[in-house]
């Protein structure tokens, strides 16, 4: 498999390695992530889902935006709900890949 990028220097920011481990797994098994899905979360090397910064910004701006849909890092899971997203949690890579099926 190749993954060709048109920012290469995004793959090095942390808070996008989420996306691109759930695009790579899509890519896999031939199934389109959902439509209207916005990601963020660092992965780390034992798999787990780590926070980024300004999650509560990103998730904002992303309802703003249209997405209605997120996967994020279970540590930015805000307080309060933010109206027209819902929010999947997650704290590790396994439990994103189990979560997203259901999605489907």
């Amino acid at each position: 498999m190749k993954l060709r990028l048109m920012r290469p220097s995004l793959i090095s920011h942390a808070p996008t390695h989420l996306a691109v481990l759930l695009a790579i797994n899509s890519s896999m098994r031939n199934k389109p992530l959902p439509r209207g899905l916005v990601v963020f979360g660092e992965v780390g090397l034992a798999g787990e889902i780590r926070p980024a910064p300004r999650g509560q910004e990103r998730l904002r701006e992303a309802a703003k935006l249209g997405f209605t849909l997120a996967m994020i890092p279970k540590s930015n899971l805000p307080k309060q709900a933010i109206e027209g997203i819902k929010v999947i949690a997650v704290e590790r890579i396994d439990e994103a890949f189990n979560k997203l099926r259901d999605h489907e």
